[in-house]
């Protein structure tokens, strides 16, 4: 397996471990266990953002197009 393929497979794995960890989060009751969840997840954020940097470095990874003005602005009222 190329360093490519490693690197997409693990923001992958992060990716779906966040979207876990949220889940975990608003279904917690207890708060000691619900903000140690939410440090863990804090730092999986953390890792995912300085794993991305380096997959954009090096071209394996291409995030999506930047929105425009025009398109935030629909999403803004759209969610208000």
């Amino acid at each position: 397996m190329d360093e490519k393929t490693m690197v997409n497979d693990i923001l992958d794995s992060v990716k779906s471990s966040l979207k876990t960890y949220q889940g975990v989060i608003t279904e917690t009751e207890d708060m000691q266990l619900r903000q140690t969840i939410q440090q863990i997840r804090n730092n999986e954020e953390c890792f995912q953002y300085e794993l991305f940097k380096v997959a954009q470095t090096k071209g394996y990874y291409m995030p999506a197009e930047k929105a425009n003005q025009n398109q935030i602005q629909n999403v803004k009222t759209q969610l208000q």
